[in-house]
């Protein structure tokens, strides 16, 4: 798959030509569906199974670990997470050949693409590990694969607004500004929320106060659904650029 701008009469022969944001939008959407579907499942026919917790007290929100566990909520978000997976690693290819573009002459900021690229990589390989090893299967390479994802998203995330900030400081299009702003604003936010399901699920734990599980699983629903829309600022970001599935014509251009 190859990475172009529109419009350019002497690329290789297209099979396929998809404009970047509407591969984008499909890329967030497979995760979005997993998660909605499983969610929805586990609270329609799986309740009582996805809401327990060592506690035995009352909740109401069944958390994610929990839903795709379960069956078939596990097949469906490992069929959404597989077919999402190799579209992120794209889209950190597509980032990587921006920034080492815009940054040409900044040793400082390529030297941060490189470690947006190695995040951006554990995120995404936290996140198949999370996804195919469940939480009743073998709980501690779950959690640590939930933990790579987490940390490796923040940084990725941090890293990425930091370069945008120097962007934005030198940018061509308004568009530059507007996912600036947005990426730090989603940043925020998503560390937020991670703090309040840090700070809920050790009340929990410590506790075992009804409810308290019930507002770690939605600060942990909001942290997921911030890291998606992170990812979905890229609308802006390659706004004119297009996919392309191309074969090579048997003769030579010249």
């Amino acid at each position: 798959m190859l990475l172009g701008p529109y419009g350019s009469p002497h690329k290789d022969q297209p099979l396929v030509r998809l404009p970047f944001p509407h591969f984008v939008v499909g890329t967030v959407l497979l995760a979005l569906t997993g998660l909605l579907a499983s969610l929805a499942i586990s609270l329609l026919y799986h309740f009582e199974d996805s809401t327990y917790t060592h506690c035995h007290v009352p909740n109401y929100l069944p958390s994610i670990s929990a839903s795709i566990s379960l069956v078939p909520e596990r097949y469906i978000w490992r069929c959404c997470i597989g077919l999402h997976s190799a579209p992120r690693y794209l889209m950190t290819a597509a980032y990587f050949s921006f920034y080492r573009g815009r940054f040409a002459r900044r040793r400082p900021e390529l030297l941060l693409s490189g470690l947006v690229l190695l995040c951006s990589l554990a995120e995404n390989i936290g996140l198949l590990l999370l996804t195919n090893v469940a939480s009743t299967e073998t709980y501690t390479i779950h959690k640590n694969s939930f933990m790579m994802f987490i940390a490796s998203s923040q940084l990725h995330m941090f890293f990425t607004c930091r370069l945008w900030q120097v962007i934005k400081k030198n940018c061509v299009y308004p568009e530059e500004v507007t996912s600036y702003r947005w990426k730090l604003r989603l940043f925020l936010f998503n560390i937020s929320c991670c703090f309040g399901a840090a700070y809920f699920f050790r009340r929990h734990n410590k506790y075992c106060e009804q409810g308290v599980y019930t507002l770690f699983a939605l600060c942990e629903y909001l942290v997921v659904l911030s890291n998606m829309a992170f990812h979905m600022t890229a609308f802006w970001d390659f706004g004119s650029k297009e996919v392309m599935v191309a074969t090579r014509p048997e003769g030579k251009h010249y």
